[in-house]
């Protein structure tokens, strides 16, 4: 066997595997001898049928065997002689293979980038305080009463806070908007719904909320809304002066609960005191956890940022497509139309790939630092995962714990992710920290 090394560049090669027809021949002979001590053919013992017979009988079966095994002999010895330590195998081209004959059989591979791991302890994180304050304390509470808050007809005008009931009809430059997007009935003409006057959420009209201040039942009015220039809901209504007629049906004021035994009793506590001190435990624990992912953020960007060096581009181009599944459901999920995605599918590609490349750079790091520090995967990491994954989806702890047993892939999957993790973990252990304004 002969083996020809060539870079295309830093992390993929090209190993040209060349076996002579002696070594093309012994492994046929191997396969043919496989099927014929296997094979059950009538009139013949277990094992006593006439080579030729099963050779014919299986002729497809044995071409198909002979040919994985010799691509799969001189991948394997390729790699034991050039020592490469193989990411991804990019493309195999098997040419010829035919007993009697001499192969020559090319594979494209990935390999793991070599570089030095820069000095990854004491990396700079800088978080906010972790400690509420009381004005957020009191505005979750604040936001308590207005979630238990009821609504009563008010005889006045609206004021913000307050919920109008209304119906509308929209038109741009005196033709309806049912004919400018035909598919988009909401943003054209609605018989009711509700709408908060100068809520901290708009609704479907952008806008329009902002306007009602001072409306009153059984009044009619014009308002203008202006659509912001990339109205992605509705692209036809980009950057168009709108004119909507409103008839407004009701007007409901929001009636606070008093903060009193009642109250209180919904939420688990005796007093005020009480309920502050549960909503400071809960929004500290809140806050941590925000701070816990923003410094591992920053150390795995530190990290990226202090090593050069150039992803494979096979991880890159797969992790790729899933960001922009991600991205993808995310935004269809926000109701963006598909037409938007074609329109932006240029920049989004870029955006995506950079963010993927970004990504395999930072895994490639974690897994080298990994080995450093001798950080491996125990029997109690996979019971974590599989308690956790059993709880989401779900499904008994046993059954989550044998199908992933089934599946070599699902598993090595996430081995490595769990080696990620405490890898991210044992770097924001080592961190710096330093606190910042919030």
């Amino acid at each position: 066997m002969n083996v020809q090394l060539t870079s295309v560049s830093e992390t993929r090669k090209n190993l040209v595997v060349s076996l002579d027809s002696s070594e093309v021949d012994a492994e046929h002979q191997a396969v043919v001898g496989e099927y014929v001590r296997a094979a059950r053919l009538p009139g013949f013992r277990p094992g006593k049928a006439p080579l030729a017979l099963v050779a014919k009988k299986f002729a497809k079966e044995i071409a198909g065997e002979f040919r994985q095994k010799v691509v799969s002999k001189a991948y394997r010895e390729a790699l034991e002689k050039e020592k490469l330590d193989v990411l991804n195998v990019v493309k195999v081209e098997e040419g010829t293979i035919d007993s009697g004959l001499s192969a020559a059989i090319t594979v494209t591979v990935d390999v793991r980038p070599e570089f030095t791991l820069p000095d990854y302890v004491g990396l700079p994180t800088q978080v906010p305080s972790a400690e509420p304050t009381d004005a957020e304390i009191d505005g979750v509470i604040q936001t308590f009463r207005s979630e238990a808050a009821d609504f009563k007809p008010a005889e006045r005008a609206a004021i913000k806070g307050d919920y109008v009931k209304l119906a509308y009809e929209g038109s741009v430059d005196g033709r309806p908007i049912s004919e400018i997007a035909a598919d988009k009935q909401l943003y054209a003409k609605v018989p009711q719904t509700w709408e908060e006057v100068e809520g901290p959420n708009e609704g479907i009209i952008p806008g329009l909320g902002k306007q009602l201040t001072g409306v009153a039942k059984s009044e009619k009015k014009n308002v203008t809304i202006v659509f912001p220039g990339n109205f992605q809901p509705v692209p036809a209504l980009s950057g168009k002066s709108a004119v909507y007629a409103l008839d407004v049906q009701e007007v409901r004021e929001r009636i606070l609960p008093e903060l009193d035994a009642a109250f209180f009793k919904t939420h688990q506590v005796d007093d005020l005191e009480g309920l502050k001190s549960q909503v400071r435990t809960n929004l500290k624990l809140q806050k941590e956890q925000k701070n816990r992912a923003t410094q591992r953020n920053q150390v795995t960007q530190a990290l990226a940022d202090r090593v050069n060096f150039e992803p494979p581009h096979s991880l890159v181009d797969a992790e790729t497509q899933g960001v922009l599944r991600q991205f993808i459901q995310e935004n269809m999920r926000r109701g963006i139309p598909a037409e938007q995605f074609e329109k932006d599918k240029k920049e989004l590609i870029e955006g995506a790939r950079k963010a993927a490349a970004n990504r395999v750079k930072i895994e490639l790091i974690l897994a080298k630092i990994a080995v450093a520090e001798k950080i491996d995967v125990t029997e109690g990491d996979i019971d974590l995962y599989v308690r956790r994954q059993a709880a989401r989806s779900n499904q008994r702890p046993d059954k989550v714990a044998k199908d992933l047993s089934k599946d070599r892939d699902a598993l090595r999957s996430v081995h490595q992710s769990i080696i990620f993790d405490k890898s991210v973990d044992f770097l924001v252990s080592k961190a710096n920290l330093s606190s910042s304004q919030p």
